[in-house]
Parts: structure tokens; C-alpha cells; sequence
């Protein structure tokens, strides 16, 4: 049995050799070709986007923006509609926009989405999101600062017993 091995793999040429006899080395010299100018490193890379933004679908997404006179800081109120407009939240986020995202009225499952989507976002750019009430939520850029805690004042300033 080994007699019709090795005879199969001396047709096929694998028991023995590298087939370096069917090289050819002549081809192995590369003629190396260097600039005489050295490359150009671009800085600035916010020239390479392209400024037209991408066309949006017919959605009932109502945006509102509110400027706040804090050095040009921007807040946005958003009341996505589906959980495809979490990447608005995100674009307006990666502007170093604070946003005020309005759930009220939206699906519990949707909701969620938009919230895992947008506290993800938020984290990865080193912001932060808080809960305002059961359905409104603020979310910042890296660049803002929340203080305070949004849930014991509103929690304080409501009661519903009468007093204030």
C-alpha cells in the first residue's frame, strides 16, 4: 500500500523537493522607487466630510431647537416617533448639542430601543443622560455638565398633596 502512495505523490510531486526548480528567480529583484517629496499629512480632517447632509425619510419626527445664550450651546427637544431616530439623537449629540428627548406617547418597546441606543451613544462620547420624568430624558455632550439630580427636585417641588 505504501508503494501506490508514494508513486501517487511522485506524480503529484509532494513527497520530496520544494519545487524550487520551477522557480524562477529572476523576477525576485525589485526596483525600489522613493518620493523625493515627502507625503502631505492633511490636519484637518473636517474638510474631508461632505457638507450635504443625507436626505430624511417623510417621518413625523417634530425637532425643536432652543437657543440658550451659554456660548452658543444649542439644546434640542426630540420626540422620536421610531427607534430609527435614535441616530438624529446621536448626530445631534456628536454636534456637542444637549438634548431634551420626549418619549411620552411612544411605544414601551420602542422606547426602550431609542433609550439603549442613546445611552450608548452617550457613553461612547463621554456624556451623560438623565432622567427629567417618567418619559423625558436630557442627554448631553462631553462638553456639559448636569448638576444636580433632576428626579428629587421635581419629586420635591410636586407634591401632590397641596403643599409646596
Amino acid at each position: 500500500m505504501a508503494g501506490v502512495m508514494d508513486k501517487f505523490l511522485n506524480t503529484l510531486k509532494f513527497d520530496e523537493g520544494d519545487g524550487d526548480e520551477f522557480y524562477d528567480y529572476e523576477d525576485d529583484e525589485v526596483e525600489e522607487v522613493r518620493s523625493k517629496k515627502p507625503a502631505r499629512v492633511d490636519e484637518d480632517f473636517e474638510d474631508d466630510k461632505p457638507k450635504s447632509k443625507p436626505a430624511r425619510s417623510a417621518r413625523s419626527t417634530s425637532v425643536k431647537s432652543r437657543r440658550v445664550n451659554a456660548g452658543g450651546m444649542e439644546v434640542c427637544v426630540i420626540k422620536p416617533t421610531t427607534a430609527d431616530d435614535s441616530r438624529e439623537i446621536t448626530d445631534t449629540l456628536l454636534n456637542n448639542r444637549t438634548v431634551v428627548l420626549n418619549l411620552e406617547g411612544v411605544d414601551v418597546d420602542v422606547a426602550q430601543r431609542i433609550i439603549d441606543f442613546t445611552s450608548g451613544a452617550s457613553y461612547a462620547i463621554g456624556g451623560n443622560l438623565q432622567k427629567i420624568s417618567h418619559y423625558i430624558f436630557i442627554i448631553t455632550p462631553a462638553s456639559v455638565d448636569i448638576s444636580g439630580d433632576f428626579q428629587q427636585i421635581l419629586d420635591s417641588s410636586f407634591n401632590l398633596d397641596g403643599s409646596m
